[in-house]
């Protein structure tokens, strides 16, 4: 398999000759309000695409979504998007995809098989207390021995996936993303370090860095804390196989 990190959650993994898009924000940089109940006032994406959308979209085979939030699901990839694309979401989402206009969509209750690919649904935890609530429902996927995490911090979800599934490779969704009250509502150094703790001899992939206006901890701040510890932390646009 080959995994391409375009920027923040946005991902094109390329497996059995098909190529999946994963979780597509494909705006130009400053296209959305910042996010509400934040502080620092910037539009989002915070950077531009590492490649350009109208051109990813032709070689996609298919598109596997997380959940809808926007910095996943915006309305230039449901503006760009082919509405007959096969379209794999979690349980529950699959409404609101059609309403868009897309309809060849699959929800994801535990798997699915599409082509020669199994795609197992994982859970997550999308914040804590109040905010995690609110934030709503997430998955996760496993695709062979890769597992993508989703937008989720540490907790008894991903511990069961990586029992489960004892996947090689975790991408985990990272920078401690946060409102102005409240946890992190992503994985924050503090929950990789509790990952790599759980499964020592997995590759950890991390993305959903320096892309939107509530993340807290950057590349730098990642790489140093995971020195020779079998931690990728990507570049927008860099891709490697796995």
């Amino acid at each position: 398999m080959k995994l391409q990190l375009l920027r923040n959650a946005t991902q094109v993994l390329t497996v059995h000759d098909k190529q999946i898009l994963i979780d597509p924000m494909l705006g130009p940089k400053d296209a959305y309000d910042t996010i509400m109940m934040t502080d620092n006032g910037l539009r989002n994406p915070l950077v531009n695409l590492a490649v350009d959308p109208r051109e990813l979209i032709k070689q996609i085979d298919a598109v596997l979504l997380t959940h809808l939030h926007n910095d996943h699901w915006d309305p230039v990839a449901r503006e760009l998007l082919p509405t007959h694309i096969p379209l794999f979401c979690q349980a529950g989402d699959e409404d609101k995809i059609r309403e868009a206009g897309f309809t060849n969509v699959t929800p994801i209750v535990d798997f699915v098989k599409w082509e020669t690919i199994t795609i197992n649904r994982t859970s997550g935890q999308h914040g804590t207390s109040e905010i995690g609530t609110l934030m709503g429902k997430v998955s996760g996927y496993v695709i062979n021995d890769l597992y993508i995490a989703g937008d989720t911090i540490w907790c008894e979800d991903v511990r069961a996936a990586i029992d489960k599934f004892q996947p090689k490779h975790i991408v985990l969704n990272g920078g401690a993303a946060q409102f102005v009250k409240g946890d992190p509502i992503v994985m924050s150094i503090a929950d990789i370090q509790k990952v790599r703790a759980y499964a020592p001899d997995t590759q950890l992939i991390i993305v959903h860095l320096e892309a939107v206006n509530h993340s807290k901890e950057n590349r730098a701040q990642i790489r140093s804390a995971f020195l020779h510890q079998n931690v990728r932390v990507p570049d927008d646009g860099d891709f490697f196989y796995i």
